[in-house]
């Protein structure tokens, strides 16, 4: 049975499964294959947003990733060389399909999305204080504060907003955001929730667990350190 409440036991809950694909044929149907490996993390919702160089595309759905992901007209839609997933469970906001993730916006910057684990503490003071200034909420995921943050931040480019949006989260998170200057990929300080990156070919892959890198066929390179962020566009690969 599942629950909504993180504190009701003494059990470490990982919760949600992410996984990002860049520059690969097809990337959403890998992000498919993915998700099916982390089906267990999560099976309350599914979604997967990609990216082809013009626009983004996005497929949400309640239930599991097969029967949702399975039929080649969803993949066939979801166009381009990059694409990340996410399987939902749910620790904020109710069960209903405006808080199955990724998230996405049009930002100052371009288009963004996040697929988010995790669980931000200070998202309802986060939350108050932006809607305080202006900003309307579409979900009641605290994932959404992410977005909101980076949408106000004063910095110009999107790395250094996103990185000024997170030094005002607190909690225990990782992170695959894609953007129309690639994908980043992030820890928080402590590095509670996890993420790993590898390789297939030229193909960048990040996901909560191995065990999604070794359905597709990729090589683990390495875990995301705690508090760093991993950006890749094109062939470049930088660490902050």
């Amino acid at each position: 049975m599942l629950t909504t409440d993180p504190f009701d036991d003494d059990k470490l809950r990982e919760e949600c499964g992410i996984f990002g694909v860049y520059d690969a044929e097809g990337a959403s149907a890998m992000v498919a294959l993915g998700l099916h490996a982390l089906q267990h993390r999560g099976q309350e919702a599914a979604g997967i947003t990609s990216y082809d160089d013009h626009e983004f595309h996005t497929h949400r759905a309640m239930g599991h990733v097969a029967g949702n992901f399975d039929r080649d007209e969803i993949i066939n839609g979801l166009g381009g060389s990059s694409a990340i997933g996410h399987v939902r469970y749910s620790t904020t906001g109710e069960t209903s399909l405006r808080n199955v993730q990724p998230l996405y916006a049009d930002l100052a910057t371009g288009g963004f999305a996040v697929a988010h684990n995790g669980n931000i503490s200070n998202a309802v003071a986060l939350r108050r204080d932006l809607v305080r200034r202006g900003s309307i909420f579409q979900s009641s995921s605290d994932t959404e504060v992410i977005i909101h943050l980076v949408a106000t931040s004063g910095y110009r480019t999107l790395l250094d907003r996103l990185i000024d949006a997170l030094k005002r989260v607190e909690g225990a998170y990782s992170l695959i955001c894609l953007t129309t200057e690639g994908m980043i990929a992030c820890r928080d300080p402590l590095g509670i929730r996890p993420l790993v990156m590898g390789k297939l070919g030229d193909t960048i892959i990040f996901a909560s667990e191995t065990v999604a890198l070794d359905i597709v066929g990729a090589e683990f390179i390495r875990s995301v350190e705690p508090g760093e962020l991993v950006v890749v566009h094109g062939s470049e690969i930088h660490s902050h």
